[in-house]
């Protein structure tokens, strides 16, 4: 039996008891798995609407570990295309981000238009007389759809169709995302920076992990960061929308609760939230939470909560960001940043949550190097051969019958699975067995995206 498909067997077999084969995290023949099993079929974050808004806007961006162009063409429909020309292969799209009419390959001249038509090439008539350019433009994308502005793509033609294959997430997106009529919109361009870890580990974060808090984050409440103490904090709900997708909210147990309310962010930004978008349940949700913490399968990642980089001089407020986890080879992930803000927030405002958000939650923030250290040597013990010849397993078993404090709340609002409090890992369990039944799925059939 190959090794992938015997780490494969144990996850599947011992998700259930909260055991994870380390292995998952440092094997090749499971990385190259993933780039066809996982991110060659599921839906995945490539973008926000308001990085493209003019016609002619475009950015360069992944799935696994190949380029695509995420494009507004000429009508105002967005597209997303294979960076690689039809004639030798060679990419076309030669910047990060811009503003264009056409897109050239370098090497012999093609030329494509902002829908990915081959539109022409030098010396047509000599070279190509009589070849249709039809069927000769850029290969684009099985299916692209928005949601919220937030910008999906797949390459599997069997896919469900976004809403479906986001379920009860989806309710969670609105919840956050759909607070006000103005929406959000991308401030800055991405940061992006490599570390030598897997990418799961911080998919496996962004689901729920709450429990590091207060030991690897420790000197963030030291310095004032943040304005939660952490057995406030490790007060709320863990959710598993649906397959794959999970969450976490610390929230106060009830409106009356002092604050922060609505993430942090500003009363007079937090006075426009209301039900035109969404229902009371989720306003109420979200008045009441300090931070929401999330992941959708495989590698897209949001977070919402008050934070500053100076509490000396400048309060706690409401920091979103969003990111991807983005494969670069079996022992490093490229971490995609981008700082969100509801677009009715005056510019000072804006400039204050990029600013908290850059101090904390960025390369350079306190937070970030706090979390990266760790999955590096998560990483390095995935690729471990005493690990390997220890029979070594992770657990996950917090929160299980029995196990630490967390009960399952019956009578939870929103969809899914919840659990009170946050010290449990039924999140996490959550992406790891939709994992197992992805990479497992024959091509064309698709695991059950609901609870049953």
């Amino acid at each position: 039996m190959a090794r992938s498909e015997q780490l494969l067997d144990e996850l599947a077999e011992g998700v259930a008891r909260g055991e994870v084969p380390v292995g998952i995290f440092g094997d090749q023949e499971i990385y190259d798995r993933e780039l066809r099993s996982i991110f060659g079929r599921c839906w995945v974050y490539l973008a926000h609407e308001s990085e493209i808004e003019a016609k002619g806007d475009y950015v360069l961006r992944k799935i696994g570990e190949d380029s695509f162009i995420v494009v507004r063409d000429e009508q105002g429909e967005i597209h997303v295309l294979f960076d690689a020309c039809r004639h030798r292969g060679v990419q076309v799209c030669r910047s990060d981000s811009g503003n264009t009419s056409h897109f050239r390959c370098p090497y012999h001249g093609w030329t494509y238009n902002t829908k990915g038509d081959l539109v022409g090439a030098p010396l047509w008539r000599n070279a190509f007389g009589g070849m249709p350019k039809e069927g000769n433009g850029l290969s684009k994308v099985a299916r692209v759809r928005s949601y919220h502005g937030l910008v999906f793509a797949t390459l599997d033609p069997t896919a469900p169709e976004l809403e479906e294959y986001l379920g009860g997430m989806a309710w969670y997106l609105d919840l956050l995302f759909g607070l006000n009529e103005s929406g959000i919109e991308i401030i800055g361009a991405p940061q992006r920076f490599v570390i030598d870890a897997n990418w799961k580990s911080g998919s496996d974060n962004f689901s729920g992990d709450d429990y590091h808090l207060g030991t690897l984050h420790r000197s963030v409440w030291e310095i004032g960061a943040f304005p939660v103490p952490f057995r406030e904090n490790m007060m709320g709900y863990h959710i598993q929308a649906s397959p794959g997708h999970s969450l976490s909210f610390s929230m106060a147990p009830t409106e009356d609760e002092p604050g922060p309310k609505f993430f942090g962010f500003p009363d007079d930004v937090a006075a426009t939230f209301d039900t035109s978008r969404i229902s009371e349940h989720q306003l109420d949700i979200a008045r009441r939470s300090r931070v929401m913490v999330a992941n959708v399968f495989p590698n897209f990642s949001i977070l919402a909560l008050p934070m500053t980089e100076d509490g000396a001089n400048h309060p706690p407020t409401g920091v979103m960001t969003i990111r991807t986890w983005q494969p670069h080879g079996v022992g490093q992930v490229e971490i995609w940043n981008w700082f969100c803000v509801y677009k009715n927030m005056t510019p000072a405002q804006k400039d204050r949550a990029y600013r908290a958000g850059l101090g904390t939650f960025s390369m350079g923030g306190a937070f970030e190097m706090d979390d990266t250290e760790p999955w590096i040597t998560v990483s390095r013990t995935g690729r471990s051969v005493a690990a390997d010849l220890l029979d070594f397993k992770l657990n996950y078993q917090m929160g299980m019958p029995g196990v630490g404090i967390a009960k399952e709340v019956p009578d939870w609002p929103g969809p899914g699975i919840a659990y009170w409090t946050r010290y449990e890992e039924g999140v996490q369990r959550n992406l790891y067995r939709f994992y197992a039944d992805m990479m497992r799925a024959e091509p064309g059939t698709w695991p059950k995206l609901t609870f049953e």
